[in-house]
């Protein structure tokens, strides 16, 4: 009767499924090991690149259950830098993004799937300049484990194409675009 009793035991405890256990990583901005980056055409005749200095976030990972990890990003839009003062005041101004009014950007994922090249698609819910529409980040994982201050880290990089109108920006020239290019480097918390 024991026996039996413990081979039940056992054999129930086998049926519940396994929970996933996606690690907690908060993204690295202090370190400066991460970047959210932009490049948008000028005029047709060249590209003006630039980056956001100020943002913060987290992320969930699992390597093996893609599905449970989670994305939050947010940026400081008045931290917006292309390297050129008059332009940049330009950009943040009324005309486009708007900084006055419109202070921060955030995105926040929904879904996370593994493509079929080994990648990932990151959909989710970017709003910038007051509007929020679903966006997708594609990405790829650079690498995970312990760094030399006795943390552990996760890195990603991902782009992703924003229409400007979309997202109620003025269309200024040839270019109706921008580029996001994001180099993501986590610390497990």
């Amino acid at each position: 009767m024991k026996k039996i009793l413990i081979a039940s035991v056992i054999g129930a405890t086998m049926m519940i499924p396994m929970t996933a256990n996606a690690a907690d990583y908060t993204i690295d901005t202090r370190g400066a090991h991460a970047s959210v980056n932009f490049k948008v055409s000028h005029l047709g005749y060249s590209f003006i690149q630039g980056r956001f200095n100020k943002f913060d976030g987290e992320f969930s990972y699992d390597k093996n259950d893609i599905e449970a990890s989670k994305v939050t990003v947010n940026i400081d839009t008045s931290s917006l830098d292309s390297n050129h003062a008059e332009r940049d005041k330009h950009i943040k101004g009324s005309d486009f993004i708007n900084v006055s009014k419109f202070t921060s950007a955030q995105f926040v994922s929904t879904k996370v799937t593994k493509k079929t090249d080994g990648g990932l698609a990151i959909n989710g819910d970017l709003t910038l300049h007051g509007v929020t529409k679903p966006i997708t980040i594609d990405a790829t994982f650079i690498g995970e484990g312990k760094d030399p201050w006795g943390g552990y880290r996760a890195g990603f990089e991902g782009t992703t194409r924003l229409q400007l109108a979309d997202f109620g920006i003025k269309v200024m020239g040839a270019s109706s675009y921008v580029d996001m290019d994001l180099q993501v480097e986590g610390i497990r918390k």
